[in-house]
Parts: structure tokens; sequence; C-alpha cells
């Protein structure tokens, strides 16, 4: 193998470490991660972790008892969803620079995220609708 091949394999190999241990980090930031949310009517409060998981919920105040099984219903449903949509949006924050081009002098891709998958419903409506990664916004570009 000649000197120069040597050369990019072992800055590539640098770059896919650095790559592992940024996403380590990430994963480990966003394990304790979580958002608490309260409904529009103050009727409900729901914690949300990372994943979208629902693992809190409280009635605060009591104000639920002055509610019909719809309305309350309702409350929840928003609550959840906003949380969800907040952790969504930390998530692909963090991972974010993931995404992009190394920079680096092997010109490496960035992690390729598809976030409708990853999240499906719980971005709809957020940021004027979903966020796609770089490359899958690349191909549909040059489709057209």
């Amino acid at each position: 193998m000649s000197e120069s091949m040597e050369k990019k394999l072992s800055q590539a190999m640098a770059e896919l470490t650095a790559v592992q241990e940024a996403v380590a980090q990430a994963e480990s930031e966003l394990s304790q991660a979580s958002a608490t949310i309260r409904s529009r009517d103050r009727a409900v409060e729901v914690t949300v972790g990372p994943q979208g998981e629902l693992t809190a919920l409280k009635f605060p105040d009591n104000r639920h008892q002055n509610m019909t099984g719809p309305q309350l219903a309702a409350s929840v449903l928003e609550a959840v969803q906003e949380g969800r949509a907040q952790m969504a949006r930390r998530v692909m924050d963090v991972f974010e620079p993931l995404t992009r081009t190394s920079g680096g002098p092997t010109g490496l891709r960035g992690v390729d995220i598809d976030w409708d998958r990853a999240f499906g419903s719980a971005l709809d409506g957020t940021d004027g609708g979903r966020r796609r990664s770089a490359a899958r916004l690349h191909d549909e570009i040059h489709e057209d």
C-alpha cells in the first residue's frame, strides 16, 4: 500500500472514530433528557422521555375535575404531542452537527438520518413541516 493511501486510510479511521465518539456523547447526553409540558388549559402536565415516551402524567390544581372526558382526553393528547415534538427537536439539534460533511481531508459524508422515520408524527406541524437530512434533500433536488 502506498504511503499516500495509508495516510488517507489513517485519516478516515480517525474521522470515523471521532464520529463514533460524538454519537456516543450525544446518546449519553440524551439518555437522561426529558421535556415537561402543560396543556394550554393548564389542566394536564406531562413529562416525555428522549424517545417520545410518556414518563409522567399529572393533573395540577385538580382542574381536570371540572372537565368532561373528551375535554380531558384532548388536553392529555395535546400535552403529549407537544412534549414529543419538543424532544424530537432536541434530539435533532443534538445530532444535527453529525449530519454534515466532516470537512476533513477525506471528505467523508456526515451521518444520514431519516428524521421522518425516527420521529414520525412527532414532527408533524413543527418548524413548518418535517425536517429532512441534507442527503435526502440533495437527492430530491437532483430528481427535479
